[in-house]
């Protein structure tokens, strides 16, 4: 079984990677192969609405000069996709937006290709707006027919310099909670 995580962020290492990674640990404490692509830095823009993809058909975005077909192929590979956001005025980052618009209907297209994959959002917050972020991500899995595990809390944590969100421990016990959940649903689905 294999986990792909999607980080948003344009921070490398801030408090959405520490998040992410704290899922991630646990996944890997259960046996479960996990990868995080870092969109930071990665040219990565929104649909430009030419929906080639539903003629073409072919699990791949029209548009091939930046890292999206490369993202949809690590999502068709896995058998769970975590994507992570911060809060930006209330909603996803832009590359976020761009990865879950362009997937989405390239997967739409495609017969559902995500479809009864197992999904979770995770998102970073200095105070307020991020249960928008957790819904916005949560609309993307819901639409594409993938399953969604719960946690303690909405998958959610708080900080605002670097590293901050590792302080958060209702958030970062949110994260272990999502892990083990995550990894319980994929042992039933993959049994």
């Amino acid at each position: 079984m294999k986990v792909i995580a999607f980080n948003g962020s344009a921070r490398k290492n801030g408090n959405t990677a520490v998040l992410i990674e704290t899922v991630l640990a646990v996944l890997d404490q259960h046996g479960i192969e996990t990868e995080t692509m870092q969109l930071a830095g990665k040219p990565i823009r929104g649909c430009i609405a030419c929906y080639k993809c539903f003629e073409n058909k072919n699990q791949r975005c029209h548009v091939d000069n930046d890292v999206l077909n490369g993202c949809i192929e690590k999502m068709v590979a896995a058998d769970g996709i975590i994507i992570g956001s911060p809060t930006y005025f209330a909603n996803v980052s832009t590359e976020t937006k761009a990865l879950i618009d362009r997937a989405g209907l390239v997967a739409r297209a495609n017969d559902e290709m995500l479809k009864r994959k197992v999904g979770a959002a995770v998102a970073a917050v200095r105070r307020c707006g991020a249960i928008h972020v957790f819904n916005s991500i949560n609309h993307f899995f819901t639409i594409g027919q993938m399953i969604i595990p719960g946690s303690s809390y909405w998958n959610m944590g708080f900080g605002l310099e670097k590293g901050e969100a590792s302080k958060d421990d209702e958030g970062m016990a949110t994260m272990r909670t999502l892990g083990e959940n995550m990894a319980w649903l994929l042992q039933k689905i993959n049994a």
